[in-house]
Protein backbone atom coordinates (compact mmCIF):
# COMPACT_ATOMS: atom_id res chain seq x y z
CA UNK A 1 0.00 0.00 0.00
CA UNK A 2 1.45 3.44 -0.90
CA UNK A 3 -0.04 5.92 1.59
CA UNK A 4 0.06 9.62 0.55
CA UNK A 5 0.85 12.58 3.20
CA UNK A 6 0.30 16.16 3.35
CA UNK A 7 1.53 18.17 5.65
CA UNK A 8 0.95 21.93 6.35
CA UNK A 9 3.58 22.66 9.47
CA UNK A 10 0.13 22.85 11.74
CA UNK A 11 -1.17 19.97 10.45
CA UNK A 12 -0.67 16.52 8.29
CA UNK A 13 -1.69 12.94 7.75
CA UNK A 14 -1.04 10.42 5.93
CA UNK A 15 -4.05 8.64 4.00
CA UNK A 16 -5.01 6.40 1.47
CA UNK A 17 -7.63 6.83 -1.25
CA UNK A 18 -9.53 4.08 -3.00
CA UNK A 19 -9.58 4.56 -6.81
CA UNK A 20 -12.33 6.87 -7.13
CA UNK A 21 -10.39 9.36 -4.85
CA UNK A 22 -12.56 8.07 -2.05
CA UNK A 23 -10.27 8.67 1.30
CA UNK A 24 -9.83 4.95 3.00
CA UNK A 25 -7.63 5.24 5.79
CA UNK A 26 -6.15 8.07 7.29
CA UNK A 27 -3.86 8.69 10.31
CA UNK A 28 -3.96 12.67 11.37
CA UNK A 29 -1.05 15.01 13.63
CA UNK A 30 -1.12 17.88 14.81
CA UNK A 31 2.31 19.78 15.31
CA UNK A 32 2.65 20.76 19.06
CA UNK A 33 6.89 21.99 18.75
CA UNK A 34 9.79 21.81 16.02
CA UNK A 35 9.96 18.47 17.48
CA UNK A 36 6.76 17.02 18.94
CA UNK A 37 3.90 16.32 16.83
CA UNK A 38 0.08 14.65 18.79
CA UNK A 39 -1.17 11.61 16.83
CA UNK A 40 -4.84 12.79 16.90
CA UNK A 41 -6.71 10.50 14.95
CA UNK A 42 -6.71 7.00 13.23
CA UNK A 43 -9.76 5.63 10.46
CA UNK A 44 -10.20 2.76 8.16
CA UNK A 45 -13.01 1.90 6.15
CA UNK A 46 -14.99 -1.02 7.14
CA UNK A 47 -14.07 -2.47 3.79
CA UNK A 48 -9.86 -2.61 5.02
CA UNK A 49 -10.84 -3.31 8.62
CA UNK A 50 -8.52 -6.78 9.93
CA UNK A 51 -5.84 -6.31 7.30
CA UNK A 52 -3.18 -4.20 9.34
CA UNK A 53 -4.22 -1.03 7.46
CA UNK A 54 -4.41 0.81 10.84
CA UNK A 55 -1.22 -0.40 11.92
CA UNK A 56 0.61 0.01 8.81
CA UNK A 57 -0.76 3.84 9.08
CA UNK A 58 1.11 4.13 12.63
CA UNK A 59 4.26 2.45 11.16
CA UNK A 60 4.58 5.15 8.61
CA UNK A 61 3.85 7.64 11.00
CA UNK A 62 6.65 6.28 13.70
CA UNK A 63 8.90 5.94 10.46
CA UNK A 64 8.04 10.12 9.85
CA UNK A 65 8.60 10.54 13.16
CA UNK A 66 12.07 8.94 13.18
CA UNK A 67 13.16 10.49 10.47
CA UNK A 68 12.22 14.11 11.91
CA UNK A 69 13.58 13.34 15.14
CA UNK A 70 10.10 13.83 16.63
CA UNK A 71 8.19 12.47 19.62
CA UNK A 72 4.75 11.52 19.11
CA UNK A 73 2.05 12.31 21.77
CA UNK A 74 -0.52 9.76 21.27
CA UNK A 75 -4.10 11.40 22.03
CA UNK A 76 -6.04 8.92 19.12
CA UNK A 77 -6.89 5.79 21.47
CA UNK A 78 -5.28 3.62 18.89
CA UNK A 79 -1.88 4.91 19.11
CA UNK A 80 -1.86 5.45 22.72
CA UNK A 81 -2.77 1.72 23.05
CA UNK A 82 -0.44 0.55 20.45
CA UNK A 83 2.07 2.43 22.03
CA UNK A 84 1.88 0.86 25.38
CA UNK A 85 1.42 -2.57 23.44
CA UNK A 86 4.57 -2.38 21.60
CA UNK A 87 7.71 -1.11 23.25
CA UNK A 88 9.50 -0.97 19.47
CA UNK A 89 7.54 2.69 19.42
CA UNK A 90 9.15 3.91 22.92
CA UNK A 91 11.77 5.39 21.50
CA UNK A 92 9.59 8.29 19.55
CA UNK A 93 6.59 8.23 22.14
CA UNK A 94 6.72 10.99 24.07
Amino acid sequence: MQFQHTDNKQQGEFFLDDAQGQRIAEISYVWRADDQIIADHTWVDDSLRGQGVARQLLDVLVVFAREHNLKIIPTCSYVDVMFKRDQSLADVAA
